[in-house]
């Protein structure tokens, strides 16, 4: 038997905990070294496409047809396999005789933080429990499929697709070589003790029926699988667990799916309370062509020549019944089940160090969010005490809701709030309407000075939270920045009906005495020194209008295009460009001089470029491919976003994206497919036009001619040249 070095399976994590290298064609392959170096010599999955010679896949095929007997099997090995196994018993400077375990505790540890922010159910139907008599084995079955499921769900909606079906599905074999079945079909022909096990089948678009060379995971369900009073596998259950992987082993070579690659097998092994993993792998070209005996020969083919890996044994289940997902023994079965999704799917979108890379920044967030500051003292939020002395007991969730109170000013309706404006002094405005949501917390109200006209009154993030929560870094992009933006807009002349209008910003007056030292300052109440901007007009976005009328029709399209233009054109007078343009980012108000007309105005200029360092909005849905790119804008930018919204009104169709890379490549197949023209030529041949200049336009330096198609656009909408050039004088 070959050294524990050399059979260790771990090394596969070293491969696929990266994220995969990109070609130069820009596709992602498997390197030759992506699985076990054993390759067969055309025998084996990896290498099926060599020549076999008649002797061999003669002497396979007999294997397969002749090695059913599972005790027979159990029989040669089970000795030597006691012998190699591990035991509390074995002196420690012999170790290395016992089978290696498949994994590493390291590449465990980092599954289980990739997959902390992962929802794995709590399972319905449980294999056992204590407190449920007269437990059934089709109980338990049901129970096991439905773990599996879970896992398989989790695995590929969080590593490899969101929205794509999952690649394979559980079927049962009543023993070696026979048809697969559902459970159901089981349970109704009363077979349910004649079952092997279960396993995960991987899909096949050319046959629709199982066979043993598409199984990823073979799954040994026992009554008991320890050895004894032992904390390991019995030395039969780990001879099971071989019989069935050498197999699927010979299924795999002669078999023409293709659809599972690699020369190494997972064998789970499972029982209501414990479970553990087996791996067996090796070339098969060693294998006796023309046995007398194939059970022996087996035999001695996995003793000489087969990679055997054993895990620990751990708790699955406890005691109520549900998966311990978090601990070993349920890590190392979805670790198993990892790997076969590699070995039948490739690697994977985002590796397992990626999403465990994140673990940082989700404890950071938490503890944000639990209102825990820089020294560890947790944030204690601000009460004028009514009785001194008296200590007050509170309830956990008021707790938790006070602290968020405190992190997050919250108003209500009809509540008065005094800002402190640099420029015009203390304002007042009484909330109409709260509008939190997500990352900003916006209001509609009134100036108490003038009743009548609605504003949108942005609240941001207390100064001395900014540095540390993202959440709070999104709250000042929306309210200090933009303030900043706007007053620059302001400053140098530039105003336009289709742009918003800074009325008021500065920090709010809070009600009692602030003991601040400077005008700047702030005191210790944790509303001292939170920022307002206040904004008109007041409107609804057009993902909400979309969302509830369906898509725009024909003349409110171009209407969309020709105010957001005149946006964008109005700001590059003052050498700005929005940097965020969405379906959010835009809305739709009436014009209080236009007969009731409906204009679309830019908002949220947080993230506007004002100079080079500045960097622009991320949406995978709407940002230009330069932007993802490079994290900049180029002179097209803004336009190149403001096709995809758009097509997006339009009733346009976009792949949900989970990463900038298959954004990027959604918008290289649309634009050279011509899709995103030909969507928005059967609602406008004019934005089909547009389109048809900004496709010419992406990414080069050259600037956008504002005027000629603003001229157009407006002849459009207004239906003559002369009330366009009306249009065209108010962006001044």
């Amino acid at each position: 038997m070959p050294s524990a070095s050399d059979m260790k399976l771990g090394f596969l994590q070293n491969h696929f905990g990266s994220s995969p290298a990109r070609s130069l064609d820009g596709s992602f392959r498997k390197s030759n070294s992506d699985f076990s170096a054993h390759s067969v010599s055309g025998v084996s999955a990896s290498s099926k496409s060599l020549l076999m010679s008649r002797k061999l896949f003669k002497g396979l095929k007999d294997y397969k047809k002749e090695l059913v007997e599972l005790e027979l099997f159990v029989q040669c090995l089970e000795d030597w396999v006691s012998e190699n196994s591990f035991s509390d018993g074995l002196d420690a400077m012999n170790m290395e005789q016992s089978f290696p375990t498949p994994f590493e505790i390291d590449e465990l540890q980092k599954l289980d933080l990739a997959l902390e922010g992962v929802l794995l159910q709590q399972l319905w139907r449980l294999p056992h429990s204590p407190y449920t008599p007269n437990y059934t084995k089709e109980d338990e079955y049901l129970a096991l499929e439905d773990f599996l499921h879970a896992i398989v769900k989790g695995l590929w909606r969080t590593f490899w697709h969101k929205s794509l079906s999952l690649p394979c599905f559980v079927s049962c074999p009543f023993s070696p070589g026979s048809k697969f079945y559902t459970l159901e079909k089981a349970i109704s022909r009363g077979k349910l003790k004649e079952l092997c096990g279960l396993a995960l089948i991987s899909r096949s678009e050319r046959n629709l029926q199982a066979h043993w060379d598409q199984v990823m995971v073979f799954v040994l369900y026992k009554l008991d699988i320890l050895a004894g009073n032992e904390l390991r596998l019995s030395s039969r259950t780990i001879c099971e667990a071989l019989f069935y992987g050498f197999h699927i082993l010979v299924s795999r070579s002669l078999g023409k799916s293709n659809t599972v690659n690699g020369d190494s097998v997972f064998v789970l092994v499972l029982d209501s309370n414990y479970g553990g993993v087996v791996t067996l792998g090796g070339d098969l070209g060693k294998l006796e062509s023309t046995p007398s005996d194939p059970y022996h020969a087996a035999a001695e083919w996995i003793k000489n020549h087969s990679e055997i890996c054993v895990s620990p044994v751990d708790k699955i289940w406890n005691k109520l019944g549900n998966p311990n997902w978090g601990d070993l023994g349920t890590l190392q079965i979805i670790m198993a089940i990892f790997y076969s999704f590699v070995q039948s799917n490739g690697p994977p979108r985002k590796s397992i160090d990626y999403l465990a890379s994140g673990h940082h920044l989700r404890v950071h967030k938490r503890r944000m969010e639990f209102g825990a500051l820089e020294n560890d003292r947790a944030l204690v939020p601000f009460q004028p005490a009514s009785k001194q002395g008296e200590i007050a007991e509170v309830e956990d969730q008021d707790v938790l809701s006070s602290r968020r109170h405190a992190l997050r000013l919250e108003i209500k309706r009809g509540e008065m709030l005094l800002l402190d404006d640099q420029q015009q002094g203390p304002r007042s405005f009484q909330i109409q309407e709260s509008l939190v949501g997500g990352n900003q917390f916006l209001y509609n109200a009134v100036s108490v000075d003038h009743p009548t006209e609605l504003l949108s009154l942005h609240v941001g993030a207390h100064p001395s939270r900014l540095e540390p929560s993202w959440e709070d870094m999104s709250l000042w992009y929306q309210v200090q920045r933009q303030t900043k933006v706007l007053n620059t807009l302001k400053q140098q002349g530039v105003s336009s009906k289709y742009l918003p209008e800074i009325i008021a910003s500065g920090r709010i007056l809070h009600s009692g005495p602030c003991v601040k030292q400077s005008p700047g300052g702030r005191c210790d109440h944790p509303w001292c020194g939170t920022p307002i901007l206040v904004t008109r007009p007041v409107g609804e976005p057009l993902s909400s209008i979309v969302a509830r009328n369906g898509p725009f029709a024909a003349k409110e399209a171009v209407r969309c295009c020709r105010d957001c233009l005149a946006a964008l054109r109005s700001a590059a007078m003052a050498n700005i460009q929005h940097g965020d343009i969405s379906s959010e980012n835009v809305i739709w108000v009436t014009d209080a001089h236009g007969l009731g007309v409906k204009l679309n105005i830019l908002t949220s200029w947080g993230r506007a470029v004002l100079e080079d360092r500045d960097s622009p909005g991320i949406n995978l849905q709407f940002s230009s491919s330069y932007a993802l790119q490079h994290g900049k804008l180029c002179p097209s930018s803004d336009v190149e976003s403001l096709v995809y919204l758009l097509f997006f009104i339009c009733g346009g169709t976009m792949d949900p994206q989970d990463s900038i890379e298959s954004a990027l490549q959604w918008r290289e197949r649309s634009w050279a497919r011509r899709s995103i023209q030909t969507h928005l030529g059967e609602v406008s041949a004019l934005l089909k036009a547009f389109a048809d200049y900004v496709d010419g336009l992406c990414g080069t330096p050259y600037p956008v001619d504002y005027d000629i198609w603003l001229k157009r656009l407006s002849a459009a909408v207004d239906g003559s040249t002369d009330r366009g050039k009306t249009v065209e004088e108010a962006i001044t």
